[in-house]
C-alpha cells in the first residue's frame, strides 16, 4: 500500500509544476487573471470568492508546493517512529492549504482566513511533541499571531469605508488619503507579528519546539514568509513617513538577529535566528521602495533555508536528538553527503558568488550602494551582512572541524536514502535557483554603475565576516570561551536583547503580581472579613443563641415568670 506521505508529496509536487508554467506564460504575456466565484446570493446580496492569478501569486505558490512537496517526503523517513504520522501529515497540509488561501487572495476576507488558518495550524504543529516547552512555545506561537489577527480584523472593519474589501482596488488611494492611512498601518502591524519582526520577535525561536520537517516549512516559505508577502501586495500603499519608520525597526531586527546568532549554541535555533535576520534584510529593501528585490529574496531564501533544516533534521536524527552544535564535530566523515548539503546552504545563505543567495543578496546591497539614504542603513546592512557570513562559517566549523566531539563518538550513522532523495530535489535549486530567478523576475536587468571599492565592499564584507566567525569559534581542549570575560553583555545579545523575557515575564508579571496582591488583600483579606464570612459569622451567634433559647425554653419561661413576679410586687409596694 502507498504511504500517505508519497501520495501527498506526489501531489505537492504535480501542482507545483502547474503553478510555475503557468507564472511563466503569465510573465511573458503580462497577463494577470482575476476569478469571481460566487458562494451565495440572498436577494439583491452576493458573497463572493475573488481569486487573483498573475505571475507573482503563481510563482511563490509553487516554490510553496516544491518545498512543501520535499519536506512531505522528508517526514516518511523522520517521523516514522511516530504513531500517529497521517495526523501529522494532514496537519501540514491545512498548513500549506492555509497558505495557497493567503497567496491568492486580493481579498482582506480570505485573507483572513488562510491568515488564521496559518495561525491555528502552527500552534497544532507547535506543541505536536506535547511537553511543557512545547507548550509554552505554542502559546507564545499563538498569541503573538493573534494580535496580527486583530489589527487585521480592524482595517476589515475600516475597509467598510470603501464598500468593498478587495483591497487591490484601492491601493494607491489608501496612500494618499490621510483618513485611510490607518488600513496600512493595520497591514503592517499584522505583517510584523507574523514576520517576528522587533518587538514580536521572541516567538520565533521559540517555535523550534515542532518538529524538524515543520521548522523547514515555517520558515522557509510559509508561516514567517507570510507577512513579508502581504507587505509586498501591499507595498503600493505605503507613504514616505511610514517606510522610513518602518525602514528603521526592520533593520534594527536584522542587525538583532544576526548578532544573537553568533552567541546561540542550539543548532535549530541559530539557523532560525538566520531566518530572522533575512526577514529583516527583506523588510528592509521593501520599505526602501523595491518590492520585486524583496521577492526575489523571499525565493531564493526558502530554498537554502528549508535544505538547511532538512539537514539539521538528519544531524539531530543521527545523534540521538542533540541540538548542541560543541557536540558534533567531524560530522563530515560518518555523514559525508548530509553535510555536503548542509555547507552548500550554508555558503548560499552568507551570499557565496555563484550560489542561489549571492544573487539576492548582492543585488540587494548594490541597490542599496546606488541610493544612498544615509550612513547609518549603509552601515547597518553590510554589518548585518557580515554577520551572516561570520555565524554560517561559525556553524560550518563546529560541524566539520574536530575529530569526535563526545556525542559524535555514539551516534547512529545511517544517512537515510529517503531523507537524502528529498534533500537532493532541493539542493539542485539552491545551486542553480538564483540566476533562473533573476533571469525570469526581471525583465530588464539592474543597471549597476559604481566605483570599484564599492563593487567589492560586499565580498569584502562577506570575507571579513569568515574571518570573524573562524575566529570567534576556534576552539581547543584548554580553551577558555572569551564571551565569559563579558558575561552580562553576551547574555543580553544571546536572548535577542531580553525579548524573550520582555514577551513572556514583561507581559504576564504585572497582571499576576496584581491578581496575587488582590487575591491576598480583598478576596481573602477585607472583602471576606466584611462580606460573607463577617454574615456567616454573626449568622452563626444568631443561630446558636436562638438554639439556646429553644433547647432551654421552660427553663426561660419560668425565669421570666419569676422576674415578672418581682417586677409586680415591686410595684405594689
Amino acid at each position: 500500500m502507498m504511504s500517505i506521505c508519497v501520495i501527498y508529496s506526489g501531489l505537492f509536487m504535480m501542482f507545483s509544476l502547474i503553478s510555475f508554467f503557468f507564472s511563466i506564460n503569465f510573465m511573458i504575456l503580462d497577463y494577470s487573471l482575476m476569478l469571481e466565484l460566487e458562494m451565495i446570493t440572498i436577494n439583491s446580496c452576493m458573497i463572493m470568492m475573488t481569486i487573483l492569478f498573475d505571475w507573482m501569486s503563481l510563482l511563490f505558490m509553487s516554490f510553496v508546493l516544491f518545498i512543501s512537496s520535499m519536506v512531505v517526503y522528508y517526514s516518511k523517513e523522520y517521523m516514522s517512529g511516530d504513531l500517529n504520522i497521517n495526523r501529522f501529515i494532514m496537519l501540514v497540509s491545512m498548513f500549506v492549504f492555509s497558505m495557497m488561501l493567503l497567496i491568492i487572495s486580493p481579498n482582506l476576507i480570505s485573507i483572513l482566513l488562510g491568515w488564521d488558518g496559518l495561525g491555528l495550524v502552527s500552534y497544532c504543529l507547535v506543541i505536536y511533541y506535547q511537553n511543557i516547552k512545547s507548550f509554552n512555545a505554542g502559546m507564545l506561537t499563538a498569541l503573538t499571531n493573534r494580535l496580527g489577527d486583530v489589527a487585521l480584523l480592524l482595517s476589515i472593519g475600516w475597509m467598510i469605508n470603501y464598500g468593498s474589501w478587495n483591497y487591490i482596488y484601492y491601493l494607491d488611494f489608501m496612500k494618499n488619503d490621510y483618513f485611510m492611512e490607518i488600513i496600512s498601518y493595520m497591514i503592517i502591524f499584522a505583517a510584523f507579528t507574523k514576520s517576528a519582526q522587533i518587538p514580536f520577535s521572541s516567538w520565533l525561536p521559540a517555535a523550534m519546539a515542532a518538529p524538524t520537517p515543520v521548522s523547514s516549512l515555517v520558515h522557509s516559505s510559509t508561516l514567517v514568509t507570510a507577512g513579508v508577502y502581504l507587505l509586498i501586495r501591499f507595498n503600493y500603499s505605503f507613504n514616505e513617513t511610514m517606510m522610513f519608520i518602518m525602514l528603521f525597526i526592520s533593520s534594527m531586527t536584522m542587525f538583532m538577529a544576526g548578532l544573537g546568532a553568533n552567541f546561540e549554541y542550539d543548532l535549530k535555533k541559530i539557523i532560525a535566528l538566520s531566518t530572522l535576520s533575512q526577514l529583516g534584510l527583506m523588510m528592509s529593501i521593501l520599505f526602501l521602495g523595491s518590492c520585486k528585490l524583496a521577492f526575489f529574496h523571499l525565493l531564493t531564501h526558502a530554498l537554502f533555508k528549508a535544505l538547511l533544516f532538512m539537514c539539521a533534521g538528519m544531524m539531530i536524527h543521527n545523534l540521538n536528538n542533540c541540538q548542541d552544535i560543541r557536540f558534533m564535530g567531524g560530522l563530515i566523515k560518518q555523514m559525508p553527503l548530509t553535510l555536503s548539503f548542509f555547507n552548500i546552504s550554508n555558503l548560499s545563505l552568507c551570499g557565496v558568488p555563484f550560489l542561489s543567495g549571492f544573487y539576492s543578496k548582492d543585488l540587494i546591497l548594490e541597490v542599496l550602494s546606488m541610493n544612498y539614504l544615509n550612513l547609518y542603513i549603509y552601515i547597518i546592512f553590510f554589518i548585518s551582512t557580515g554577520l551572516t557570513a561570520c555565524y554560517s562559517i561559525r556553524l560550518l566549523y563546529y560541524s566539520l572541524m574536530g575529530d569526535f566531539n563526545y556525542f559524535s563518538l555514539n551516534m547512529l550513522n545511517d544517512e537515510s536514502k529517503i531523507m537524502l532523495k528529498s534533500m537532493s530535489g532541493l539542493i539542485l535549486l539552491v545551486i542553480t535557483g538564483g540566476s533562473m530567478l533573476s533571469w525570469l523576475i526581471f525583465q530588464t536587468p539592474y543597471m549597476i554603475c559604481m566605483p570599484f571599492f564599492m563593487k567589492m565592499m560586499t565580498l569584502m564584507v562577506i570575507s571579513l565576516g569568515v574571518l570573524l566567525g573562524y575566529e570567534f569559534s576556534c576552539f581547543n581542549l584548554n580553551y577558555n570561551l572569551k564571551s565569559l570575560m563579558f558575561y552580562k553583555s553576551s547574555f543580553f545579545m544571546a536572548t535577542m536583547w531580553n525579548m524573550p523575557f520582555i514577551s513572556t515575564f514583561g507581559v504576564n508579571y504585572y497582571p499576576i503580581s496584581l491578581g496575587k496582591f488582590y487575591y491576598k488583600n480583598m478576596d481573602q483579606g477585607w472583602s471576606e472579613y466584611l462580606g460573607s464570612q463577617n454574615i456567616f459569622k454573626n449568622m452563626m451567634i444568631m443561630s446558636k443563641f436562638m438554639q439556646f433559647l429553644f433547647n432551654n425554653n421552660l427553663k426561660i419561661y419560668l425565669i421570666l415568670l419569676v422576674f415578672w413576679v418581682i417586677m409586680l410586687m415591686l410595684n405594689l409596694f
